[in-house]
Parts: C-alpha cells; sequence; structure tokens
C-alpha cells in the first residue's frame, strides 16, 4: 500500500479504485454497489442477466444482494418473457416503481423476486457493438424509489456495470475463440462435426447447474458458463495429432494410442501459449480451461491419462465435460457405429460411474433428460445445414 503524502491535493480517496485492480468481477460489483447505496440508500440488489442467442436463453449470472439472493441457476427463453422483450422492442430501460404491476406471473423469476420482497426495478438492456447481451437489474424493497433524478445516476453505474460485465466476458470469448481457433484447424481434419460442440458444452452447462442448484457442490454462475464457453476446447490438443493417426478408420495400435493419449498435454501446452500471446495468463478463469483440457481423459480409479488422477484430485469441471463428451460420443453416429439411444447410452454411462465417470455429473444429465432431448433436437447437422443455407 502506498504511502498518501499529506498534501491536500490527494486528499480526495476514490471509493471505486478497486475497479482498477486486478480483484474479480463479484468483488468489483460489490464495490460499486456500496457506492449506489452511499447515494441512493433503497437500491437493495444489482443482478445482471447474459443472453445466449443461439438458443434464446436469458441466464443468472451475477448479484450484488447480500446473503438473500435465491435467484441463481435459472434460465428461461426471452420468448417466454413478454415484459423483458418488450424492452428490446421499445429499445429503452423499463422503470417499474411498483412490482405488484407483475403479481400475476407465473415465471419463476417473477415469483422468487416477489418472495425476496422487492417492489420496485430498474431494468437496463446491455448491447457490446449493437448486439443485445443481457439486461442489468437495480431493485428495491421500496416502492417509487426510481425518480428521474435517481435513474439519471443510475444510468451511469448501469453502463459501468455492463463495461465490466461485457469486459469479462469478452476475455472469455476471446481467449476461448484464439483456442478454438486453432481447435477448429483440427475439426478440419478429424471428423468429429460442429454440432458434437455445440450439444456437448450444453450438456455440461447443464450437468454444472444441476450440481450446483442440488446444493453437491458449490458452483456460481459465472463458473457455469465459464465451463459452457470452454468446453468445446477439450481436444484442442488434437491439433498435434499426425494425420496417420488422427484419421486412421481402423483401431489404433498400442503405440499409436500412446501417442493420441498426448493430446491432453499438447493441449494444455498450447493453452499457456495462447493465454501467454493474449496477455490473460492472470485471467481467473484460466485454470478452468487448463483443467478441461488436461483432464478429461483421467478416471475416478485412476486408470485414466495423462496423470492417472483418481476422484476428487480430477478437478470437477474435467469430469463434467468427461461425461458430456462421452453421451454425445455414444448418441451420435459415426462411420463405425450407429449411434445409441439415450435409454442406452445411460444405461452405459451409470456403468461407468462405477469406476470411471463421476456419478454425480452422470445423474446431473440423466435427471435433465427433457432438456437432453431439446439440445438434441435443437443442434443437428440437418438444422446446422439449414442453417447454413439460409445464410
Amino acid at each position: 500500500m502506498p504511502d498518501v503524502p499529506p498534501s491536500p491535493l490527494y486528499s480526495h480517496e476514490d471509493p471505486l479504485s478497486v475497479l482498477n485492480s486486478a480483484a474479480n468481477l463479484s468483488r468489483k460489483l460489490e464495490a460499486i454497489h456500496e457506492d449506489v447505496l452511499r447515494r441512493i440508500d433503497a437500491v437493495h440488489r444489482i443482478a445482471i442477466a447474459t443472453y445466449d442467442g443461439a438458443t434464446d436463453l436469458l441466464k443468472t449470472f451475477i448479484a450484488s444482494s447480500g446473503p438473500n439472493n435465491t435467484l441463481v441457476y435459472y434460465d428461461a427463453k426471452l420468448a417466454d418473457s413478454p415484459s423483458l422483450k418488450e424492452i428490446l422492442r421499445v429499445g429503452r430501460p423499463r422503470v417499474v416503481n411498483d412490482l405488484d404491476l407483475f403479481r400475476k406471473g407465473s415465471h419463476t423469476h417473477t415469483q422468487v423476486i416477489k418472495e425476496m420482497g422487492f417492489r420496485s426495478s430498474y431494468t437496463m438492456p446491455m448491447y457490446q457493438n449493437g448486439t443485445f447481451w443481457g439486461f442489468v437489474f437495480f431493485n428495491s424493497l421500496q416502492a417509487d424509489v426510481f425518480t428521474p433524478e435517481r435513474l439519471r445516476l443510475l444510468d451511469v453505474y448501469g453502463h459501468l456495470i455492463a463495461s465490466l460485465v461485457t469486459s469479462e466476458i469478452l476475455a472469455v470469448r476471446v481467449l476461448a475463440a484464439a483456442v478454438k481457433t486453432a481447435h477448429d484447424m483440427v475439426h478440419f481434419r478429424d471428423p468429429e462435426t460442429g454440432t458434437h460442440i455445440d450439444r456437448m458444452s450444453r450438456y455440461s452447462r447443464l450437468i454444472a447447474r444441476h450440481l450446483a442448484a442440488s446444493g453437491i457442490h458449490r458452483i456460481d454462475d459465472r463458473t457455469i458458463e465459464r465451463i459452457f464457453e470452454f468446453a468445446p476446447l477439450h481436444d484442442l490438443g488434437k491439433v498435434g495429432i499426425p494425420d496417420r493417426i488422427l484419421l486412421k478408420p481402423d483401431r489404433l495400435t498400442d503405440e499409436e494410442r500412446e501417442v493420441m493419449k498426448t493430446h491432453t498435454t499438447r493441449g494444455l501446452r498450447m493453452i499457456e501459449e495462447i493465454a501467454r500471446n493474449f496477455g490473460l495468463e492472470h485471467f481467473e478463469g484460466l485454470d478452468l480451461l487448463r483443467h478441461i483440457a488436461e483432464s478429461h481423459h483421467e478416471a475416478l480409479d485412476g486408470s485414466g491419462y495423462p496423470r492417472g488422477l483418481k476422484g476428487d484430485q480430477i478437478p470437477l469441471e474435467a469430469r463434467i465435460v468427461a461425461v458430456a463428451d462421452v453421451f454425445d460420443a455414444l448418441t451420435s453416429a459415426r462411420p463405425y457405429k450407429p449411434a445409441w439411444s439415450n435409454e442406452e447410452a445411460f444405461g452405459f454411462l451409470r456403468k461407468m460411474a462405477k469406476g470411471k465417470l463421476d456419478g454425480d455429473c452422470v445423474e446431473g444429465l440423466i435427471g435433465n433428460e427433457k432438456e437432453v432431448k431439446e439440445i438434441q433436437r435443437q443442434f443437428t447437422d440437418e438444422a446446422r445445414d439449414r442453417e447454413g443455407k439460409r445464410g
């Protein structure tokens, strides 16, 4: 901590100086909320929901509201939220000074907000270069809080929060995009389809959300989204595997299999190099990507690779991705095998959970069969082909 000079020139202390630090987004949002409360003491909750345009899902992301924030691990289609969709249609933020206006609403988020006792809200849409990314919510336990004067102040805070959130999401996506660019080189050679990536990343998110919501593991919404973003990059290291092995249609020899196994450590080295080149070596979520790339072939009984980790030694994110990857491989047709039914694949996963795969992750997937089927319906090779033709 630097010494503070006695001169009056340096008498002012910046209450938001933490925004210049390497503190995580939660701490930065907390600092902003503290500063808001010094000016408007009735803003009791600030929350952000992000938007996935591919699935039309709004997803809880982060909030600052003390210990009573129960709206977590939740998503809903924007199309099913007409009051929020109207904000985008009108093109302006929304002020609701008495939330009794929505007392008849049946959506989970409406009910939870009511149960938490909030009486008024201000909702700002977030954009990046004209593209909608989500919403910033300011909520109060009092009615009639959001006067024109207060709204002008909250607009500044809202844009500041949106910039911070956008910066974090962009950092994740820049890292993911850089790695994916290298990863896509694999898929110019590897016969796996792009829809495999679409599906298994969403299965990973489904499993992570289940583990968090059920209390089996402590995972916050931001971590869930990072797992979703990074899951598709698990096989990055295959870019370094020779074609004679990667594209071999027959069973690999023992020697070739050992070479194939090196894709995990190759992937880790590539991630370190890419992060260094993009100045992201200290990015908070980098370890998640490292673990997914290196450890997704580890097995609970220690028979996996590259390090023979056992049980909880295997990072949770790698255990999640392993289940998602195996399930999609089983339920996808390949030149050497037909697609298995979901029921057949679920049965096989449960058998593997006795020694290879994480049983909680397996049940997290099986217990959300409806969502699994929706992902399969939406992300097929045929659907992607149709989308490509329309484009």
